[in-house]
């Protein structure tokens, strides 16, 4: 079944790729080296993804790839998994655009990995079994917490997801003259294969490989780009600083996000929702023991903090180059041909041509692939493990359950499709910043409280949960990147772009204030659980392979 799903797609990929090569202003035309770094790529996963789908047998390794992962792989496939599009081409298109603000962006991203290392990786590892929703859970009611997780999870999924099936969509229509449709199409197929077939081994291998290939060719961006000016990073920002049009305001804060209550906001969804991140979470379970968990996040932060550093260069760089006289072939009617997330991309043109364009535009392609693939993992499990196997059917076979997630892969990847094919026209920044705020004023309170708050009940948890989920959507909707820019009204309700600040605050507040009201007698005995809770949370004592630290 699976050698027949992927000649079927690889066939598709050819024909889509050899295809009308009339092209609108929107695309480009056919960049050959790209499209055979592709194929290569393609086929070197599906056929991990074959690997991995003949030893995956149990829910285990569908979920947790059997926990045999080493904290070096898994640092490096949390790194992959964190590195998506918005990562590369955005944030190096925001550095162009804005400069300075740019790099905040970086900033605030990889601050939230220090939470992680420091207060939750090894709680994760030790009181988890599959999804964040087991710590969760631990000491409270199964149906409530799990519910409640799954709500968070996949709305932090579904709007991820959008954002970087459009991306991929953008992307490949740009660069190779493929119909946006088709474009989302492949992503699609390739992700439900890749999930489908071969489980968290395959998606981590992907995401590996990914992480290395994107290391590697923005490290060699950041190398040429430096070699043009001695290696001197002045020289760079002087050039920079020239060719822009704001001048030395790219040096300055202020230029993207004006006033304090945004950047506090903005800082707030990027650092405490990296901590929420179900997709991202998961990865915790996949090593053998709570050591391994440490590791992983010292080597992710690491490698992510080296990917910030190089990104910044890179931005710099496309403000340097692209905005010189060399730099005006990638222009269309005085803007930048695709958009500011293509800096990076035309950058990597000038610096080393087709073949490095087609190795850059593989590597954008397999980042988002990757990101995809652990989110639509995630997705499923939410659905298998947290609502089918805990809630609906708790006596469900170790088949049972890995039947259901596939299946419900296969319901994500089109979901996924399909929104991504609507949403093609709108801007999608507003998606990612909602998913971050999300999975920040709903995942994240729950998840730290349950571990360091003796005081937590079910109803604390499961009403200020939901209170916090419904703040962060509702005032997104009402402020003015949809209520404005996509709905089209002239004046925002809720007057903040990001909303982080206010509903991680009802959060917190609402969740403390429910338990506090909480006087039952499953309230009192949830308290009393703690202590156990506890003792596993920092020894490890009854987690499978968590003892050894």
């Amino acid at each position: 079944m699976f050698k027949i799903l992927a000649l079927l797609f690889i066939t598709a990929l050819t024909a889509f790729a050899a295809g009308d090569a009339t092209f609108e202003a929107t695309k480009r035309e056919l960049n050959i080296p790209a499209i055979i770094m592709f194929l290569i790529f393609i086929v070197g996963t599906l056929g991990i993804t074959y690997w991995a789908a003949n030893k995956t047998k149990s829910a285990s390794d569908f979920y947790t790839a059997g926990g045999g992962i080493s904290g070096f792989q898994n640092g490096l496939a949390i790194a992959g998994d964190y590195m998506s599009a918005a990562a590369f081409l955005g944030v190096s298109g925001l550095i162009y655009l804005k400069g300075y603000d740019g790099v905040i962006y970086a900033v605030s991203f990889l601050v939230g990995w220090p939470v992680i290392l420091f207060f939750m990786a090894e709680k994760l590892r030790n009181l988890g079994k599959f999804t964040f929703a087991d710590i969760a859970a631990y000491r409270l009611g199964q149906k409530e917490i799990r519910t409640l997780a799954a709500f968070g999870s996949l709305s932090v999924v579904v709007l991820y997801l959008i954002a970087q099936m459009v991306g991929a969509g953008k992307l490949i229509q740009v660069l190779f003259g493929m119909e946006y449709e088709y474009a989302v199409f492949m992503v699609g197929a390739l992700m439900i294969i890749y999930v489908t077939f071969g489980g968290m081994l395959a998606t981590t291998w992907v995401q590996i490989i990914k992480a290395c290939l994107l290391l590697s060719g923005v490290s060699f961006m950041a190398v040429m780009v430096l070699y043009h000016f001695n290696f001197s990073f002045e020289s760079l920002a002087v050039t920079a600083v020239e060719n822009h049009t704001l001048g030395e305001a790219i040096l300055s804060p202020g230029g993207f996000i004006s006033d304090p209550i945004s950047a506090i906001s903005l800082g707030m969804a990027l650092m405490l929702g990296t901590a929420g991140l179900p997709h991202v979470l998961m990865r915790f379970f996949t090593v053998g023991n709570a050591k391994e968990a440490r590791k992983s996040v010292v080597y992710a932060t690491g490698f992510i903090a080296y990917f910030w550093i190089i990104i910044t260069i890179v931005g710099f760089g496309a403000i340097a180059f692209l905005n010189s006289a060399e730099g005006a072939q990638y222009f269309t009617e005085g803007k930048l041909f695709g958009g500011n997330n293509m800096a990076s991309v035309h950058l990597s043109h000038m610096l080393g041509g087709n073949a490095f364009l087609g190795f850059i535009s593989a590597v954008a392609f397999a980042t988002i692939l990757a990101v995809v693939s652990g989110l639509t993992l995630a997705g499923a499990s939410a659905i298998s493990h947290d609502i089918y196997a805990n809630v609906i059917n708790p006596e469900a076979s170790d088949e049972k359950i890995v039947k259901i997630s596939k299946l419900t892969v296969i319901v994500v990847g089109i979901v996924g499709v399909t929104l991504g094919i609507a949403f093609e026209s709108q801007n999608i920044a507003y998606m990612v910043g909602l998913a971050f705020g999300i999975a920040a004023s709903a995942n994240f309170p729950i998840l730290f409280l349950s571990i360091y708050w003796r005081g937590l009940t079910t109803k604390g948890a499961f009403i200020g949960g939901f209170i916090g989920l419904i703040t962060a959507v509702t005032l997104v909707i009402l402020g003015p990147n949809v209520w404005v820019q996509i709905l089209g009204n002239k004046e925002a309700i809720f007057p903040y772009a990001h909303p982080a600040l206010f509903s991680v605050t009802v959060a917190f507040i609402g969740i403390w204030l429910f338990s506090k009201m909480d006087s039952s007698p499953r309230a009192k005995q949830e308290r009393e659980l703690f202590r156990a809770q506890n003792v596993r949370a920092n020894t490890g004592i009854g987690a499978a392979g968590a003892v050894d630290h």
